[in-house]
């Protein structure tokens, strides 16, 4: 807690002694923002983080935000992060919950598992790797370019279930959520918190965070509201000075006032020192006061004054560093020989003495210490070898704590100790198993520093680099690898460590250099560990598609041969081909992946990363299929920052699962701040999601979207994500009917010399340009590079490609000569996979029938278009479908209404589902959002549309698709 608390407060008094009322000097401008947002809650969420030095009073503020909760007859919960247990998985979030637990039985069975798991309260054992799996996770993860992990709560789910406790709360009266020491929080729960706190806009649920000056607030955006706590000026600390110290020199109380310089804190423990012993003050008149480092020599010199049993009492304490002591911490010390009515395990006369050094407070039967800095000084003013006594004497009464226990095992041990290195090992994999993988991370990299044997510590530090790669937190996983690379020279080791930062590091936009790494150990390691060669090339592979650079497929061609690998990893020598060169191996490999991916049923990496090669091959239908295998089976581990969720978006955008789509970029988007050097991921999210904004209307948003992911990366290192980008720029252009500006977009996604920018991801924009270059007269252009990708997928191009080849010859073709090529290709594969391609080509060969007066064949492919671009959201080509269609003389109305247009993608995509018969619980899992959100928006959008109940949704909007999409973890 906040030791600015008795500094800030001053206390007025009447006559029994009873306290009428707290007064927080000079923060009325801080006070009444606070009363403001506690008043505005009932209205819906708000959020303010308190930021300041320690000792400015942030605690003081949560106190005045919990009164005034509390006298409105507000749920008020609350957290305080602890230093010693941010390593420990959801520690934070089971302190904030435990009063409440219960209501979570009314949860969703999917819900209340995900959440009673990661808080330890439902402990089923879930399979998964293990910190003894060497090297990490093998080829199977290097397969979908993940690292293996245990099984452990869907941290996703987890948000969703808090998310739904909290409005449930919220229903009966406004929650008002304080979290003291944010900063401190593990990870996990920041997380989790930080998931729940961005969409509790319309529930009565206020959030306040304190957070110490320069402290990173793991997960929160920087934008949020901040109410930055600066030091009181001088009047103010005057004030408070002359509460607590009224009769001061004055020469004393100005040389207080000026080296506490406004800190609240620091004038409280200066002024007690002189009223103590102005002296002390005043003996060196020309050197500083004891203010920061100073001050907790201040608490040091207290803690020497102590009986020898009360500054063991106090070290115990400091060293366990929890706010509510066990009773095994007080057992530790000797039998008192008497003790009074509230026995805390001290003699009286020690007891005394320990609560009158200013030192601690009493809270009910326990003390806790009153700063941060009196528990760092009371840590640091022992020698060394007491402090590990201490730790020895709390894990031996923390036998039943068994994570606690080895960290007060590692803290004891100053030398290496391999019983203590296998605890912390034991610790990790229970974190993994409860999805705590930067806990895990760091339990394996203590046990590696304490382990006595050089090769078993570079083992836990490439593991540990394993598990910290699904932190997205790079720095830290390049550290941890370089510690692997100093402690062996054995190659494989070496090789395993680099291929962890790889891949984290393909996910930066550093594609060159990173592609370099891993085609080096691939070449180094081809004879001798082919299997640690073939892992580096599927990196590798992956970063080829990100910048597709055609000298990388040069370079994979050369090296893959060499590699001499088992049948049973014959597979992955096959997905680096598909990946690398989609075309070059099409013909060969499309036919063997049916088969393939029925051989990994039940693994999610293999399906993960054969769901991709078969979306490159144009193969959507069975990628689809085991995307949405592959993230039910993720279900039950965390969510990671890798690039594959990209992929997955895109498969689903062609699919016609714009929800979904959607879904997955925001949630690549919201990755944690340790993860935000992940410059491609996040691009990638951002484009894909433009496409989709500009595919439903939504220009403005669209463009916004795209210009950011084209500012996290070099266009020319990262051509896929610059392609998406600027065909989303196209289209965002189109829908306002700027054609020029179209043209000029998706001009930049093939080469001056008419070659595409991206071998894969250009080719789908060839009807684009035709549709922009027929509109601004520049037909001949376009045909120019229609011709050479004619020319270039004859033999190797996929039916879909070859099918859209025709239809942009078909756009930019003389009337005469165009019909065949628009029946060629409306002729392609399964036209439905892909619902929005093939309903454009529908409606441009209508149009095309329409101008040539033969109105009643046009007006079937019309009908058709319009519906599934209906269904699908698309509002600007429904409405240039319905134009066609009164052209054709059909009275055609509107089935979603001007208002509905006026309505949020949000609210729109709300609607629909309602419209297709979820509940707002339903429709809130799908979207990420509380059932009180749902509801919300609800409220607000039927009047708009003139509807009273959800039935009638059902007029306005088109009903779903008959392949009723996974309502996963990302849909």
């Amino acid at each position: 807690m906040d030791g600015g608390n008795a500094a800030y407060r001053a206390v007025g008094r009447d006559g029994d002694g009873r306290g009428a009322g707290d007064v927080v000097v000079g923060r009325a401008a801080e006070v009444e923002r606070i009363s403001g947002l506690v008043d505005a809650i009932a209205g819906g969420g708000r959020l303010l983080v308190i930021a300041g030095a320690a000792g400015a009073g942030k605690s003081t503020l949560l106190d005045v935000a919990a009164r005034a909760a509390g006298a409105a007859a507000y749920r008020v919960l609350r957290v305080s992060g602890r230093e010693s247990e941010r390593d420990l998985a959801f520690a934070g979030l089971h302190q904030l919950l435990r009063p409440v637990l219960s209501e979570a039985a009314a949860l969703p069975d999917r819900q209340r598992r995900a959440l009673l798991h990661a808080l330890g309260s439902e402990p089923d054992a879930v399979p998964g790797a293990t910190p003894e799996t060497g090297y990490g996770a093998g080829p199977e993860a290097a397969l979908g370019g993940r690292t293996a992990s245990g099984g452990g709560p869907d941290l996703l789910l987890a948000g969703v279930a808090v998310l739904s406790l909290l409005s449930r709360l919220a229903g009966r009266s406004p929650v008002m959520v304080l979290v003291d020491d944010a900063q401190w929080l593990d990870a996990a729960s920041a997380d989790v918190l930080a998931f729940a706190a961005r969409r509790l806009d319309d529930d009565p649920v206020g959030l306040l965070l304190a957070v110490r000056d320069g402290e990173p607030l793991p997960g929160f955006e920087p934008a949020y509201p901040t109410l930055a706590l600066t030091p009181l000026g001088g009047e103010a600390s005057g004030r408070l000075l002359d509460h607590h110290a009224p009769d001061l020199p004055r020469r004393v109380r100005d040389r207080i006032l000026d080296q506490a310089a406004g800190n609240p804190l620091a004038l409280l423990e200066l002024a007690e020192t002189a009223i103590a012993d102005p002296g002390a003050v005043l003996r060196d008149e020309h050197g500083p006061l004891p203010v920061g480092e100073r001050l907790a020599a201040l608490y040091a010199a207290r803690l020497a004054e102590l009986p020898e049993a009360g500054r063991r009492a106090l070290l115990l304490l400091a060293a366990a560093d929890v706010a509510d002591p066990p009773a095994a911490v007080l057992a530790l010390l000797p039998a008192p020989d008497h003790t009074g009515p509230d026995h805390t395990g001290l003699d009286d006369k020690v007891r005394v003495a320990v609560e009158q050094s200013g030192l601690v407070r009493r809270t009910g039967r326990d003390l806790r210490f009153r700063h941060p800095l009196i528990r760092s000084a009371v840590y640091h003013a022992v020698p060394l070898d007491a402090r590990l006594d201490a730790h020895r004497a709390l894990a031996g009464a923390l036998r039943g704590e068994p994570d606690r226990r080895a960290w007060h095992l590692a803290a004891a041990t100053a030398r290496p100790d391999a019983e203590v290195a296998a605890a912390l090992e034991r610790t990790a994999g229970r974190a993994m198993r409860r999805g705590g993988h930067a806990a895990a991370a760091k339990a394996l990299a203590r046990a590696a520093e304490l382990h006595p044997e050089p090769g078993d510590s570079a083992r836990l530090l490439v593991a540990a680099a394993g598990l910290a790669v699904l932190t997205g937190d790079l720095d830290w996983v390049e550290e941890l690898a370089g510690q692997a690379r100093a402690r062996s020279d054995d190659p494989a080791v070496h090789a395993a460590a680099e291929l962890h930062a790889g891949r984290l590091a393909a996910l930066t936009g550093r594609h060159p250099a990173v592609f370099a790494g891993m085609a080096r150990i691939a070449e180094d390691l081809a004879g001798t560990h082919p299997s640690i060669a073939l892992d580096a090339l599927t990196t590798a592979a992956v970063l080829r598609f990100y910048s597709g650079e055609e000298s990388q497929r040069r370079e994979i061609d050369r090296i893959l041969p060499r590699v001499a690998v088992a049948p049973a990893d014959e597979p992955l020598r096959d997905w680096v081909r598909m990946v690398s060169d989609p075309l070059g191996s099409r013909r060969e490999l499309a036919a063997r992946l049916p088969a393939m991916i029925a051989a990994a049923a039940g693994r999610p990496e293999r399906l993960t990363a054969l769901a991709i090669a078969a979306w490159l091959l144009d193969e959507i239908a069975p990628a689809v299929r085991a995307f949405d295998e592959a993230v039910r089976l993720w279900e039950g581990r965390g969510p990671l920052p890798d690039g594959l969720g990209g992929v997955t978006a895109l498969a689903w955008l062609e699919y016609g699962r714009w929800e979904q789509a959607r879904a997955v970029c925001a949630a690549i988007a919201a990755l944690p701040a340790t993860a935000r050097s992940l410059h491609h991921a996040r691009a990638c999210a951002y484009a894909v999601d433009a496409m989709a904004l500009a595919f439903q209307g939504d220009a403005a948003a669209a463009r916004e979207r795209a210009d950011e992911a084209l500012r996290l990366v070099d266009p020319l290192e990262s051509r896929s994500v610059a392609v998406y980008a600027r065909r989303a720029l196209s289209a965002a252009a189109a829908v306002e009917g700027d054609y020029e500006t179209a043209y000029e977009q998706v001009r930049a996604v093939f080469g001056h010399d008419g070659e595409p920018v991206h071998y894969h991801a250009s080719y789908p924009a060839l009807p684009e340009l035709a549709v922009a270059a027929a509109r601004t007269g520049r037909p001949a252009e376009a045909a120019g590079i229609v011709g050479r990708a004619a020319r270039a997928l004859a033999r190797d191009g996929s039916p879909r490609l070859r099918a859209l080849v025709r239809r942009s010859a078909a756009l930019l073709a003389e009337p005469a000569d165009a019909e065949p090529e628009f029946l060629a290709a409306l002729a392609g594969p399964a036209p439905e996979r892909r619902p929005f391609e093939h309903a454009q080509a529908l409606l441009e060969y209508a149009e095309w029938l329409r101008r040539r007066r033969r109105i009643a064949e046009a007006r079937p492919f019309l009908t058709a278009a319009h519906d599934t671009f209906r269904r699908l959201g698309a509002r600007p080509w429904a409405e240039r479908a319905r134009a066609e269609l009164r052209a054709a003389g059909l009275d055609v109305s509107a089935a979603e209404p001007a208002a509905f247009a006026e309505l949020s993608p949000q609210q729109q995509q709300i609607v629909r589902l309602a419209a297709r018969g979820l509940t707002n619980r339903e429709i809130g899992e799908r979207l990420f959002l509380s059932p009180r959100t749902v509801g919300s928006h609800l409220y607000r959008a039927f009047p708009k549309l003139g509807v009273t109940t959800r039935a009638q949704l059902r007029d306005l909007v088109a009903a779903a698709p008959p392949d009723e999409p996974f309502a996963g973890r990302y849909g």
